[in-house]
C-alpha cells in the first residue's frame, strides 16, 4: 500500500499548482501585492488560526499516545502564539488595534474554513481530523519555499515568507506527516478514504482561502 502522504500529495498535485501560481501568492513572490490585500488575508488568517489552534487541541485529546499529545498540544501552542507574533508585527505596521481586529468578522472562506476544521475535530476519528489538517501545514511550508526562492529583494512581506520558508516551520510539518502517515497505516480502508477526502477538502480551502484576500472577500448581505 502507497503511503498516505504521498498518495494524497500526488492526488491533490493540481490543487498545489493552481495556489503556487494563484495571483495572491504570484503578486506576494514580486512584492506587487496590494497592502489592501495583505492586511485582509493577515486579519483573516490571525482569526482562522484561533480556530485551526482549537483543532488542534482535539487533535492531542485524541491522540493514542503521549508523544503525539504533545506534538500536537505544541502545534497549537505555535499556531496561538508563534504565528500570531507575526501576525502582530504585520497589525502594528498597518495600525490594527485589538479593537479593530475584534470588530472585523470572518470572512465568508474564513468562516468555512475554521468551522470544517473544528466540526472534523468534534465528529470524525483521529486519523480523519489529521487528513483535515494536514493541508494547512503541508501546502504553507511548500509554499513559503517556493516564494522564497522567487522573491524579489527586500520584499515588502518577507518576515512571512522567512516563517514558512523557515527550517522550524518546516520540522512541525515533517512530524505532522508522520504523524499522519503512522495514523493512516492503523485506519481501516474506509478510514483511510476518509482521510483522503478530508484531505481533498481542505486543499480545496487553503485556495479558497487566499482568493477570498485577493478579493477582499466580505459578507454580501
Amino acid at each position: 500500500m502507497m503511503i498516505f502522504s504521498h498518495e494524497a500529495w500526488e492526488q491533490g498535485a493540481s490543487v498545489y499548482e493552481t495556489i503556487r501560481t494563484m495571483p495572491f501568492n504570484a503578486e506576494l513572490a514580486a512584492g506587487t501585492l496590494s497592502e489592501a490585500r495583505f492586511k485582509h488575508y493577515i486579519t483573516q488568517d490571525a482569526h482562522y488560526l484561533i480556530g485551526f489552534g482549537r483543532a488542534l487541541t482535539l487533535a492531542a485529546a485524541k491522540a493514542p499516545d503521549p508523544d503525539r499529545i504533545v506534538q500536537f498540544a505544541k502545534s497549537a501552542e505555535g499556531a496561538i502564539v508563534v504565528e500570531r507574533a507575526l501576525h502582530g508585527s504585520f497589525f502594528r505596521q498597518y495600525a490594527i488595534t485589538p479593537a479593530m481586529f475584534a470588530r472585523t468578522p470572518l470572512s465568508p472562506a474564513c468562516h468555512h474554513y475554521v468551522a470544517y476544521l473544528v466540526a472534523t475535530a468534534y465528529a470524525e476519528p483521529y486519523e480523519v481530523l489529521l487528513g483535515a489538517l494536514l493541508p494547512c501545514f503541508w501546502i504553507y511550508a511548500e509554499v513559503g519555499r517556493d516564494i522564497h526562492a522567487r522573491a524579489r529583494p527586500n520584499n515588502p512581506y518577507q518576515a512571512w515568507i522567512e516563517t514558512y520558508a523557515g527550517e522550524e516551520f518546516h520540522t512541525a510539518v515533517r512530524a505532522m506527516i508522520a504523524a499522519t502517515d503512522e495514523a493512516a497505516e492503523l485506519a481501516s480502508p474506509g478510514a483511510r478514504e476518509r482521510m483522503h477526502a478530508a484531505f481533498r477538502r481542505a486543499a480545496q480551502l487553503e485556495w479558497m482561502f487566499w482568493d477570498s484576500a485577493y478579493r477582499l472577500e466580505d459578507w454580501p448581505i
